[in-house]
């Protein structure tokens, strides 16, 4: 099952990771995204699992986007990478079947592993989903308490019994992925919980044991490997953290400084040190 191999991953690598390539027209400094993003990927497909393309970057400049986000997807599976999709998609009925399709059931195209969702519609946002991740072995990742601090906005807010209304849609969560456990304990179901709110995120994660974690954050957003030390279940293998500029732009940093061709050794560079910071605290 999709969950096992992407924690198999994890464990081979020693590197609970997922790099985000999020390409950005001042960050790039190759001819063209896909040829940055293969950059990238060729440096670092045999030290991490995982790679998160965020499709927004991609959908903003149009069918030349999209064509290069897919091409990321079908090029990164080919390195043995697993492709967790950044497409947060909230819909319900024939819609998010639509949206699953085209993002975990096409053949019309490479399509990701896993896919963010967000569930502020319920369970018949959710739920659609469910036919493509058993019939295809996919995965998603449902967005609970993010890294933004504007999530406290919402997500915060108090409900009748005096939780918070992120702990109830943990819950939801946990029963939800019971239909798509996998053999290591964890369903392919997983939530999206941010490093910058480190006790929150040790609450969730011993009411959601058999929950596996995506989490953003880390680096330029300010969580730190010392945010992280709740994040992990008693294996080990309970989550894993997403950097997207802190490595895709490693080479315009001081710590990792390079020129512009050498932008995917830096990338590689900066994927090893955070390694080291997370080791640290697992």
């Amino acid at each position: 099952m999709l969950i096992d191999r992407l924690i198999t991953k994890i464990q081979e690598t020693r590197a609970p990771i997922v790099v985000g390539l999020d390409p950005r027209l001042d960050q790039i400094p190759a001819d063209t995204f896909f040829e940055f993003n293969k950059g990238i990927i060729d440096e670092i497909y045999d030290i991490v699992p995982a790679v998160k393309p965020q499709i927004a970057m991609y959908e903003r400049h149009g069918i030349s986007g999209l064509e290069c986000y897919f091409r990321t997807i079908e090029y990164a599976q080919s390195k043995g990478l697993i492709v967790i999709a950044d497409i947060k998609r909230g819909d319900i009925a024939s819609t998010a079947e639509a949206y699953s399709e085209a993002h975990l059931g096409s053949s019309a195209h490479a399509t990701a592993d896993f896919v963010t969702i967000n569930p502020y519609m319920g369970y018949d946002s959710v739920e659609p989903y469910f036919s493509d991740c058993k019939k295809h072995d996919k995965g998603l990742f449902i967005l609970v308490k993010t890294s933004n601090k504007g999530s406290r906005d919402i997500q915060d807010l108090p409900m009748q019994n005096g939780q918070p209304l992120y702990m109830h849609v943990g819950e939801l969560v946990s029963k939800w992925g019971e239909p798509l456990m996998g053999e290591m304990g964890y369903s392919a179901l997983g939530a999206v919980v941010g490093a910058t709110h480190p006790q929150e995120a040790l609450t969730l994660r011993k009411s959601m044991p058999h929950t596996f974690f995506l989490v953003p954050g880390y680096g330029a957003q300010g969580g730190s490997g010392s945010d992280l030390a709740g994040l992990w279940a008693g294996d080990r293998y309970g989550a894993i953290v997403n950097s997207s500029r802190g490595i895709t732009s490693a080479y315009q940093t001081k710590k990792f400084a390079a020129s512009e061709k050498d932008y995917a050794k830096a990338a590689r560079e900066a994927v090893l040190d955070m390694k080291k910071d997370l080791e640290a605290y697992m």
